[in-house]
């Protein structure tokens, strides 16, 4: 039944969705051109990205009026290795583990380049062969088959299998030129074509051929939405919730638009004002979509200093300080070397002139095994002696003016 109404939709019946002005401006804009391209989909409706059910509709939509959706100008047969600043590729096997990223990525353009590309026949012809697949590994695990028919099924699987792979294989060089047009957002080259293959592998899960379009279409919008969203979890070194970086992706076109139309960057009541928004809300964005930088990061014309290096700490103190406290800290000790030395250890321990750390004198009286009267006598009494001016002279230097 779900099949049927699928075809029945293929064949003519419009989408509920229709009547939005969003989709209905992507029509109008169809009709005139005779075409629609990726990028004209996500400006006119920018959250199909993230949301592939409401992409099936808008292709279901395109279609019905006969409209064709075009890919990026680069096709994926374009792709060389110099493009994305890869090494030259090596001519003999070696072992990946001991060479660089750059040979590594070499190597893997000229693996998957040898799986040549696909035509829109050839993709409806592996995807019903998956399909058929499927249904027969289905059949077989309810067991509703005749005993003569279990081989042929087995068959199916297996040919399924190969289909399924085949297909996959030969989008690779489709992952790759779309994964490197996000390099430099955090993530490595390497893992944002990883991330893409994990997209390209759901989109061949769920690509229905009776819709009509080519998967390499299809898949382009699973590969985009992997990528972005491994770029949201693992491109920051503070984690930006998916829903964050999609508006902030939405804030970054918008400045685009507005760098193209004045000529300048764009203020944040112009941005706003763009967006149906306000300044305070794009300000707030911006601030999140910023990024911190490592003080480690290597910085002037030789990369031979870090960031940290030029960056003043605010709660260190100046030498001058620095020198002055040890100063302090020797004429204290000579000071207190006059006293007795409990009376010594009864005021280090008071005022924290030991460790930072003062003491009640309930605690000094249980460290001396005496009352907290006791304490307080022998504290008063050091406390005398220091304010003599054979003592006290010593240390009125350091004292801070008021």
């Amino acid at each position: 039944m779900a099949i049927d109404e699928e075809r029945d939709l293929a064949e003519g019946q419009e989408p509920e969705n229709e009547s939005e002005p969003g989709l209905a401006e992507l029509l109008d804009k169809g009709r005139q051109q005779g075409f629609i391209t990726e990028e004209d989909i996500l400006a006119i409706l920018p959250e199909a990205e993230n949301n592939l059910d409401q992409l099936d509709e808008i292709y279901t939509a395109l279609l019905n009026e006969n409209i064709e959706v075009h890919e990026g100008d680069q096709e994926p047969e374009e792709l060389e290795a110099e493009e994305v600043e890869v090494a030259p590729e090596a001519e003999e096997e070696v072992d990946l583990s001991e060479i660089g990223v750059d040979d590594t990525v070499s190597l893997y353009l000229k693996e998957i380049s040898r799986v040549p590309l696909l035509t829109g026949e050839q993709e409806v012809d592996l995807a019903q062969r998956i399909e058929a697949g499927q249904d027969a590994q289905a059949r077989l695990a309810r067991g509703e088959y005749e005993p003569d028919e279990k081989e042929a099924l087995e068959a199916l699987v297996q040919d399924g299998e190969r289909a399924r792979k085949h297909l996959i294989e030969a989008n690779f060089r489709l992952v790759v030129s779309i994964a490197k047009k996000y390099v430099g957002r955090g993530v490595s080259f390497l893992d944002l074509i990883q991330e893409g293959n994990i997209g390209l592998i759901r989109a061949v899960e769920k690509f229905d051929w009776r819709r009509g379009y080519k998967f390499s279409t299809y898949s382009t919008w699973w590969i985009r939405q992997a990528i972005t969203r491994a770029i949201a979890d693992q491109g920051r070194t503070i984690r930006v919730p998916v829903h964050m970086t999609e508006r902030i992706n939405k804030v970054m076109r918008a400045q685009r638009k507005l760098v193209q139309d004045l000529g300048r960057e764009p203020t944040p009541e112009e941005i706003a004002q763009e967006m149906d928004t306000t300044p305070d809300q794009i300000e707030r964005i911006m601030k999140i979509s910023e990024r911190p930088l490592s003080l480690e990061m290597p910085v002037g014309e030789e990369q031979d200093s870090a960031l940290g290096d030029f960056i003043e700490d605010e709660l260190s103190l100046m030498p001058n300080e620095v020198a002055s406290n040890e100063l302090l800290r020797r004429q204290v000790e000579e000071v207190l070397s006059t006293l007795s030395p409990r009376e010594a250890r009864v005021l280090q321990m008071r005022f924290g002139l030991k460790d930072g750390h003062t003491h009640t004198l309930e605690e000094v009286g249980r460290r001396f095994g005496v009352t907290r009267e006791r304490v307080r006598q022998i504290e008063a009494k050091a406390l005398r002696k220091l304010r003599h001016p054979s003592r006290s002279r010593r240390l009125r230097d350091y004292l801070q003016p008021e």
